[in-house]
């Protein structure tokens, strides 16, 4: 049968009752609308979520754990050799957590092709003097321009200039937390006692919001030099080597990889916030759930649509038959209304999400906590979009394809002895 004129009479049926054509129409919209909205607002979260702590971690981090030793002397006895020894109260071995040979380690790094660029950090555990009180810190040396390139370090610099922990000499940028319990302001000087005792003078140039309350209360950043004077190491003294790679998901393979050729521990990103990663998939997973059942309840008001017209068209039907039309070809017909309803009214969906993903994206979200967010979170991946006028068209068309298989089947001969 002619297919522009199967189009023609699915067009002429849904006219027909356009009331109720227009009624399902409206039920996907309004599905595929909430589906985009909330996957893009889910996820607009999730990576706000995540980027508080992916984007300030590194992809793969190399450095020495203090642990206790192995190999205990009684196993190198060739007379308990053959014993099972149980030894308590093991203590850590005196291994420094610095990175030996880091230099070179760096330059190996920097050839690395997998490699998008690296960062050395050491940590100094300190204490911020408030007159007569001490209040445990941790002070952060970083490289200030590859910490800002890598781990958008200055997106976090919500007062101040991060520039001026490299340009100005004995310089700290504090947590707002710590800054807060100490009363400091820029350009006040803050005593500092470092683990050996020894009182150093650092000049506040900024404050520091990572978002999360518990680390602004306690970590603060100086450039790697700064917190070398206040260990009284040498220059080469890095604890950390911080890798970025191209692609993340090469992490766990490669932090082996780097562990066994540098003989130091490494921890990959996957590893050190598995839990986030969690979080972010049980979201993604509610999002998908409440959007595929809203669209499968629009497939049942199509579905009873469809029922509806049917029986009110019984002797239509009839016609098209006696006429020389196939039970394949009224399959092809109710067929082609559903599909008509899921396009139509998943277009208007993919639109209205779109407007409506915009309007929530232009609201204002300010909050002390996050510092680098000012609207709510939106993600317009366009996979949201495609998945969603896919789940339209397949929707539409199980709703249509059972009322279309009825309407095959029906005898015109049956119909017309009823009238």
């Amino acid at each position: 049968m002619n297919t522009k004129l199967i189009f023609r009479i699915a067009k002429s049926l849904l006219l027909a009752r356009w009331r109720q054509t227009l009624v399902a129409a409206v039920g996907v919209t309004f599905s595929i609308t909430m589906f985009i909205t909330l996957l893009g607002f889910m996820n607009g979260l999730n990576d706000l979520l995540d980027s508080l702590i992916l984007n300030r971690t590194p992809h793969v981090r190399l450095f020495n754990e203090i642990k206790a030793t192995k190999h205990q002397p009684i196993d190198l006895s060739g007379r308990f050799k053959a014993y099972h020894n149980f030894i308590k109260s093991i203590k850590p071995s005196g291994n420094s957590t610095e990175i030996r040979n880091n230099g070179l380690i760096m330059q190996a790094l920097q050839k690395d092709d997998r490699v998008l660029g690296i960062s050395p950090k050491m940590t100094a555990q300190v204490f911020y003097n408030v007159g007569e009180i001490d209040i445990t810190g941790v002070v952060n040396g970083i490289d200030v321009e590859a910490e800002s390139k890598l781990f958008f370090f200055q997106d976090y610099v919500t007062e101040g200039s991060y520039l001026d922990l490299k340009n100005v000499p004995n310089s700290i940028i504090l947590g707002k937390g710590a800054a807060e319990k100490m009363l400091a302001k820029i350009g006040d000087v803050i005593q500092i006692t470092t683990p050996k005792g020894e009182r150093f003078p650092l000049k506040v140039v900024g404050f520091f919001q990572s978002g999360i309350i518990e680390i602004d209360k306690v970590q603060s950043y100086a450039s790697i030099k700064t917190a070398q004077k206040l260990l009284g190491v040498t220059n080469s003294y890095v604890t950390d080597i911080q890798v970025k790679l191209k692609d993340m998901t090469l992490a766990p393979t490669l932090s082996k990889e780097y562990a066994h050729i540098f003989n130091s521990d490494a921890e990959d990103i996957q590893t050190a916030n598995s839990q986030f990663e969690t979080g972010s998939s049980i979201r993604t997973l509610i999002s998908y759930a409440v959007g595929i059942t809203l669209l499968i309840v629009a497939g049942f008001g199509i579905y009873n649509i469809l029922n509806m017209m049917i029986y009110e068209k019984m002797d239509t039907i009839a016609i098209l038959k006696a006429t020389g039309f196939s039970g394949k070809d009224v399959n092809r017909i109710f067929i082609t209304i559903a599909l008509s309803i899921g396009f139509f009214g998943g277009i208007t969906g993919l639109l209205c999400g779109f407007l409506l993903s915009s309007v929530i994206d232009q609201i204002p979200f300010n909050t002390a906590a996050l510092p680098t967010v000012s609207t709510y979170p939106i993600n317009y991946n366009l996979k949201f979009y495609f998945i969603g006028i896919s789940f339209s068209l397949i929707t539409t068309y199980f709703a249509g394809l059972f009322p279309a298989r009825k309407a095959s089947k029906i005898d015109p001969v049956d119909i017309i002895r009823g009238k």
